[in-house]
């Protein structure tokens, strides 16, 4: 062997010394692998122990062993300590108040189904919320164990401590406990509690020596919750607007995921509750700390399908496994009823308050406030004294139109105004050419300030009655109380009065005028269309100056009979109300009006101009026609 072959050897030599030296596990390495082993040694004890207890009760049930033994050695080896949870026969428990009827699998733990007392489906169906046998709805847990077994909750068999198959709370409160055993002592208890008259169920996750199995320093557990969200109003395309999942920050924060789309949002921040909602209806989960991360989906399902939506959240919740400090958790079961949802913040402070009537889509910034602070008050204060809410909404509307009765007759003076002075209007136009628009402007202004009319005068007690508008178009899709009321003809005030159906398909308009026409929403185009010609007949008529103007202003009421052909008759039939009253208080105004007396108070303006105070939108006007003026002739400077 020579030189270089002896020293080629010994360099190799080094080389895997130096690798094997550097590898070389530490000591924290060598101590997590000996817990390792130590953990698999207790765990093929526990299996072993686990098998021995199977095979004795075996012996004393006289099975053959060679039976039993196979399917619970896989399930030992799957779920290991959970094996027995997993063997069992689906029970369910009803749990019954005055207002909900709740069913409780033993498979899970869960709340399997849930029906409202006080509530029918538009075909007269009991309500059921959710089944879990048909709507695939579920409620679990996943526990990683120490040895990492995955364990989801929703798969094991549970053990009613205390309670029979049917339960009825008719006075105070009672708690029913559902069990999770292991084999090693250590359980997790399923814990509800279920008041008289409440549509609100306790829910606590509490631990027993839960220590023994999971993980070291855990103190969190995954948790997933889906259901599909069934049609329960008689316009599936309608319902679907109002359905999607709402959540509500610890802060004041209140969010929800698209109502038209397929969406899915992740959280981070600590969420106060989870609501998956319907029109009228809503299960919500709520915690009494906070939800701390987590994911939630919405779906949109097929036009032929039963449902509406398909929800899922999974979150992550705080968990003591040592039972001392349980998971509280309450659930809503109940109608988007604005009286209900607000009555669970009477008498909490202000930083505990759920504001679950967020829940009902009331309108954002004024129009919520006039809904809440205006139109809810007056409307339960009717409903106390009157069963008929078509009634009621008469009333409402009347009330309304009362009150807004002295922006009316504003509006009306100064269309008037305007409208005795067109003659003078004219003459202008006559004097100045159309190719001079600049000049007719400033010259029909100048009489405006001169007899002291502000030409938007009538425009502006208009827009002030706009916000009460809107705020009606928001409460009356979401207001509960009008759910399958008749009146006259329409069988259910919160959906359409159809008195005529088809069942052909026609493209686009079966899309956005459905397949049936609504009596009320006819009324209501008619209504608009006569004030609209009234209207257009008492104003200066302006469609020469604005071609195009007076087929627009036709269009509009035509363009309404297709928007709320599908919405709540309610609506249809408060607009209808309203546009009426308003027709009769022009003619009644019109009446006792001297039109007369106006244009000789206008001449008299005319003959003392000091006298007119000026109003600040006139001056604004008039300035900005001013450096308008002289930005044209500018540009004319330019140009030369």
């Amino acid at each position: 062997m020579d030189k270089n072959t002896i020293l080629g050897f010994l360099l190799i030599g080094g080389i895997l010394f130096g690798f094997s030296w550097w590898n070389k596990p530490s000591e924290e390495a060598l101590a997590k692998q000996k817990h390792y082993t130590d953990s698999i040694n207790s765990i093929t004890t526990k299996k072993n122990q686990a098998i021995a207890e199977i095979e004795s009760q075996t012996e004393q049930t006289q099975e053959p062993i060679a039976a039993i033994i196979p399917e619970n050695q896989a399930a030992i080896n799957e779920f290991g300590v959970f094996a027995p949870a997993t063997i069992g026969e689906e029970k369910s428990f009803v749990i019954e108040n005055n207002h909900i009827k709740i069913t409780i699998s033993n498979k899970g733990g869960q709340i399997s189904s849930v029906e409202l007392k006080d509530y029918k489906t538009y075909n007269g169906d009991a309500l059921i919320l959710f089944d879990s046998k048909k709507d695939s709805a579920a409620l679990g847990f996943t526990i990683v164990t120490e040895n990492n077994r995955i364990v989801n909750t929703a798969d094991m068999y549970f053990e009613a401590v205390n309670m029979k198959e049917n339960n009825t709370v008719r006075s105070g409160e009672k708690s029913f406990t559902f069990r999770l055993k292991s084999t090693v002592g250590a359980y997790i208890d399923y814990i509800y509690t279920v008041k008289a008259d409440d549509y609100m169920v306790g829910y606590s996750i509490k631990g027993n020596q839960m220590g023994k199995i999971l993980p070291p320093g855990i103190n969190l557990l995954p948790m997933q919750w889906k259901s599909k969200v069934k049609q329960q109003e008689r316009s599936k395309k309608f319902e679907s607007r109002y359905a999607t999942i709402h959540y509500k920050f610890l802060g004041d924060d209140f969010e929800s995921l698209s109502e038209t789309k397929d969406e899915t949002e992740d959280f981070t921040t600590k969420v106060k509750w989870i609501a998956f909602k319907d029109q009228f209806f809503s299960s919500v989960l709520i915690a009494e700390d906070a939800f701390l991360s987590g994911r939630l989906k919405s779906s949109i399902e097929n036009t032929d399908s039963p449902y509406l939506k398909k929800y899922e959240a999974d979150m992550h919740i705080a968990f003591d496994p040592t039972g001392e400090s349980p998971s509280n958790f309450s659930f809503y079961f109940g109608p988007n009823k604005y009286k209900i949802l607000n009555g669970y913040d009477k008498g909490v402070p202000s930083e505990k308050e759920l504001n679950l009537q967020k829940l009902i889509p009331l309108g954002w910034g004024m129009f919520g406030w006039i809904n809440r602070f205006v139109v809810i008050p007056v409307f339960n204060f009717l409903s106390l004294y009157i069963n008929n809410f078509g009634i009621i909404i008469l009333l409402l509307t009347i009330i309304i139109k009362i009150v807004l009765f002295p922006l009316t007759y504003k509006s009306y003076l100064s269309t008037a105004k305007m409208r005795v002075l067109k003659p003078q209007i004219d003459e202008i136009q006559a004097k100045i050419p159309a190719n001079k628009a600049q000049e007719r402007q400033q010259a029909t202004m100048a009489l405006y300030r001169k007899v002291g009319v502000n030409p938007l005068g009538g425009c502006l007690p208009m827009l002030l009655q706009m916000p009460i508008l809107f705020a009606m178009f928001s409460f009356f899709p979401a207001s509960i109380e009008l759910r399958q009321e008749s009146f006259l003809w329409a069988t259910d005030l919160s959906s359409y009065d159809a008195i005529l159906t088809w069942d052909v398909h026609i493209p686009l308009l079966s899309e956005y005028f459905g397949n049936h026409l609504s009596l009320f929403c006819i009324l209501m185009t008619i209504t608009n269309l006569a004030y609209t010609h009234i209207n257009m007949q008492t104003t200066m008529d302006s469609s020469n100056q604005i071609p195009g103007m007076k087929f627009m202003m036709y269009l509009m009421p035509v363009m309404f009979l297709f928007m709320f052909n599908d919405y709540a008759s309610g609506l249809s039939y408060y607009y209808f109300i309203a546009t009426l009253i308003t027709i009769i208080q022009t003619y009644a105004i019109r009446g006792f009006v001297d039109e007369e007396k106006i244009l000789q108070k206008l001449n008299e303006n005319a003959k003392n101009p000091k006298k007119q105070k000026k109003s600040g939108l006139l001056t604004r006007l008039e300035e900005a026609q001013k450096k308008q003026l002289e930005m044209q002739k500018q540009a004319a400077k330019k140009r030369k």
